[in-house]
């Protein structure tokens, strides 16, 4: 079984997620990617955020929130995800880039009402409901 080990941007605004459309997968994720070798998960977020989103930020301004397990979203096989989630708030307005073609807050409902991009392939990402019931239960979003 494969794994990848990945970091996330939790960024809650009026109490809503965002979300980041990658146009190779054709779903809405956190924003944020894979590290590279020898890389933090910290360092990977920070690198990816500005290369996604065109936002720096500082490694002090990234609060850990959780680690998540999930089927990794559009991988080949069993591939598990293994991700750690940081909040933090943006220092400027996001702007797509790289393989991004959208920014958008969610709450859950919204989420599980977001049109499939790929007839006939669910486009919820699993990690992504996890932290979504996370954030619900600590009453971060609706």
């Amino acid at each position: 079984m494969k794994t990848l080990i990945t970091a996330g941007l939790v960024v809650v605004k009026d109490r809503k997620l965002l979300l980041a459309f990658s146009n190779n997968k054709k779903a809405f994720y956190l924003p944020g990617g894979k590290t590279d070798h020898g890389e933090t998960t910290v360092e990977a977020l920070i690198r990816e955020v500005r290369e996604e989103l065109n936002v720096s930020l500082e490694p002090g301004a990234l609060q850990f929130y959780m680690h998540v397990e999930a089927l990794a979203f559009g991988e080949k096989d069993d591939t598990i995800m293994k991700q750690d989630c940081f909040r933090a708030e943006l220092p400027v307005m996001p702007i797509p880039a790289a393989e991004i073609g959208d920014l958008r807050y969610f709450d859950t409902r919204d989420y599980g009402l977001e049109p499939q991009q790929v007839p006939g392939v669910i486009t919820q990402v699993p990690g992504v409901i996890i932290i979504m019931l996370q954030l619900k239960k600590d009453d971060l979003i609706d």
